[in-house]
């Protein structure tokens, strides 16, 4: 009996190579920036004893740090066409992320982490025998402060690139 030939496979894509022109770009630079100060951030507070709403801003500050890096992953690849509705407005997706998560996060985050060290602050004091988180808390508060920062000039970044109507990351 005639046997069928095999049915087509998916369509043949580009090598996977960095995208170096985005690595070198502004918002390239403040993606490396965001991850490794929103490591910094989820790791102090996930690396001490934290409680109440501490867990919401581990939460937050991983929520984003996975998004970002996802973002990051796909831009650096130069992918992003391959997610579904996003892909096409890949500007709009990362200005979105950017002011609305990353900024809006962070600050509920570093405020929650500055409340947080505001209320340690008597066991910093010289003697004191127990486990003091305060420094932790300090340090998890000024990298959220910072990472916040650089999502707000991400953000711009994008915005002034829609406002330009262009159409690219880059």
């Amino acid at each position: 009996p005639p046997t069928m030939p095999p049915p087509p496979g998916p369509p043949a894509r580009g090598s996977l190579s960095f995208h170096l022109a985005y690595l070198r770009s502004p918002l390239g630079l403040l993606r490396m920036g965001q991850l490794a100060l929103g490591a910094a951030f989820w790791v102090t507070v996930a690396a001490n004893k934290y409680e109440g709403a501490a867990h919401f801003a581990l939460f937050a500050a991983v929520l984003v740090w996975l998004l970002t890096l996802a973002l990051f992953g796909l831009s650096v690849l130069g992918r992003w066409e391959l997610v579904p509705c996003l892909g096409s407005r890949w500007l709009l997706t990362n200005l979105v992320h950017d002011l609305a998560l990353g900024v809006g996060l962070y600050i509920a985050a570093t405020g929650i982490m500055g409340h947080k060290t505001k209320q340690r602050s008597f066991c910093n004091l010289p003697g004191y025998s127990q486990h003091c988180p305060y420094r932790a808390y300090l340090s998890a508060s000024i990298c959220g402060g910072i990472t916040a920062c650089l999502y707000l000039f991400s953000g711009l970044y994008c915005l002034s690139r829609r406002c330009q109507d262009q159409r690219d990351i880059i």
